[in-house]
Formats: C-alpha cells, structure tokens, sequence
C-alpha cells in the first residue's frame, strides 16, 4: 500500500505541472490591493484580469484613468516590491464599473454563473486522476472547477 501523500504537496506538484503556480501568486493581488494601492484608489479602482503579465484594471472614472496612467510605474514597483519578483510587467486602465462597488452577494452570484466547456472540465479530471482518496479528489475538482470558472469571468 502506499503512504498518504499530504493534500499540500498534491496541490503543488500538480500546480507546477499545470505551470500555474506563479499566476496563482499574481492573482493574490486581488486580496491585497487595497493595501498596496491605498484605500483612495482601491475605491475607484480595481483590478479585473491579468493576461501575459499585463494588469487590466477597470476604473470608475475618466479622471481617474488619467490619474492612473501618471501613476502607472509607481503602481507597477509597488505591486511588484510586494510579489519581491517582477510579475507584473505592465497595467492597462478601462473605464467601467469596479467589482468593489458591486455587493459580495452579486460578486459571489456573476463568476458562480459562469459554464465551463468540456476540454476543461476532461482537463481537470485527468489532472486528479492520480489522486487516491475519493474526498480529496472531490475537494480538489471542486477548487479546480471554482477558479476555472472566475479565470474564465475575469477573461471576460
């Protein structure tokens, strides 16, 4: 019989396989933004999707757009001063309506709303295959299914 992996060493091996572990990191963005941004602009700013290294954020206002365009490189070291590698190698600036204005009820109900083609859900499966213990693997396509599905919402 063999020994019991722990959940965390799974989750890492098939992470780096999946050659996600650094877009994972980037994406802790979105619980630290207010504190690496500052309260001021987290409230007219947030941000929306990161694709190739380049940070989209959804912006409530024109003027702030402009702001922000000024404040771009001193955005970018900051964001980058807190990953401590450089994640983040631009930032592109939409007008539209911020997800932090929106309730956490309605955050919650758009990305839950999403539907997840085939190829990805065949792709998760066999990632988990490998995996002995039925309870984890159920956890483990719940987590996979979940952040596919707010990928898929931020790509939007």
């Amino acid at each position: 019989m063999k020994k019991p992996q722990r959940i965390g060493s799974i989750l890492e091996t098939t992470l780096k396989n999946l050659e996600v572990d650094s877009q994972i990191r980037a994406y802790s963005l979105w619980g630290a933004w207010k504190e690496i941004v500052g309260e001021p602009i987290a409230q007219q700013a947030q941000p929306q999707a990161i694709r190739n290294q380049i940070l989209f954020v959804t912006v409530s206002h024109p003027t702030w757009v402009q702001q922000l365009h000024f404040l771009k490189t001193m955005l970018l070291d900051k964001i980058n001063t807190y990953f401590g590698e450089p994640l983040i190698k631009d930032m592109r600036f939409r007008l539209g309506k911020p997800l932090s204005s929106l309730t956490s009820v309605e955050k919650t109900e758009i990305w839950q709303k999403e539907e997840l083609d085939d190829a990805t859900l065949k792709r998760i499966e066999n990632l988990l295959q490998n995996v002995p213990d039925e309870e984890t693997k159920k956890v483990l396509k719940e987590v996979f299914i979940n952040g596919a599905k707010v990928d898929r919402h931020r790509k939007k």
